[in-house]
């Protein structure tokens, strides 16, 4: 994955560290899992409570989940990390007079984040890196794709992305909890990770209303018990 994680590295090269305070959101959210199968149709986001479940199916669907759970646990904070710093090279270059002065201080910013965090990007799976260009998108409100446009150019991003691919990664994926199963899951599991402190919390790029977006699932599975409920009758006559 080294080719892969130079590319991440190229966002990470363009910011510098910050911090931010650790937040808490008790809000409610339903939650669904496989295709069918429902664990809950709603949680209080302190904890998980599986109930209900067929054990073969369920299990490794809750498998899948706890899966899903520790990448997410382990790739958010590049993401944190580089909307936060994104901000603060902005800031930092707008200070800047001379295109000189930009290059000799993001030369600076490239060196020192290559040597912090290029190991730990190299250890990231494909599926990882994947849900880190997911999370970046959550995080700066713009694809991978388009931020190394925007700070290399576009044939560094066109070369990039058709790298990526290679490894099943495209930097154009965006984030959407609303219509993507997986991403609804990411998303329930940052609030649960909020919520217990696991994570320091950093507001989306693009506010997500997580009133709405719980009755938009709960519409969901209802509609798919629904369905299902429907097939399993229809079989039965």
């Amino acid at each position: 994955m080294k080719t892969v994680n130079s590319l991440f590295l190229l966002l990470l090269f363009s910011v510098t560290l910050s911090a931010q305070q650790t937040q808490k959101d008790s809000t409610q959210i339903y939650y669904l899992i496989g295709n069918d199968s429902i664990l809950r149709t709603s949680l209080e986001l302190d904890e998980v409570v599986l109930t209900g479940v067929k054990k073969d199916k369920d299990d490794e669907e809750r498998k899948k989940f706890l899966l899903l759970q520790r990448r997410v646990l382990k790739v958010y904070p590049y993401a944190k990390t580089t909307a936060d710093n994104l901000i603060m090279l902005q800031k930092n270059m707008a200070k800047l007079k001379s295109e000189k002065e930009k290059k000799r201080y993001y030369k600076i910013v490239e060196n020192y984040l290559e040597n912090e965090f290029e190991g730990q990007l190299k250890k990231l799976s494909r599926k990882e890196g994947q849900i880190l260009v997911k999370l970046i998108y959550r995080q700066t409100g713009k694809t991978t794709y388009e931020l190394i446009k925007e700070l290399k150019s576009g044939f560094k991003a066109y070369v990039s992305n058709n790298t990526a691919k290679m490894f099943d990664i495209s930097l154009k994926e965006q984030y959407n909890p609303f219509d993507v199963t997986e991403d609804f899951l990411i998303e329930s599991i940052l609030i649960i990770a909020f919520n217990e402190s696991r994570l320091v919390k950093q507001p989306p790029a693009n506010d997500i209303n997580y009133a709405e977006l719980s009755a938009v699932w709960k519409e969901k599975i209802e509609k798919s018990k629904a369905i299902k409920a429907a097939r399993e009758a229809n079989s039965s006559n």
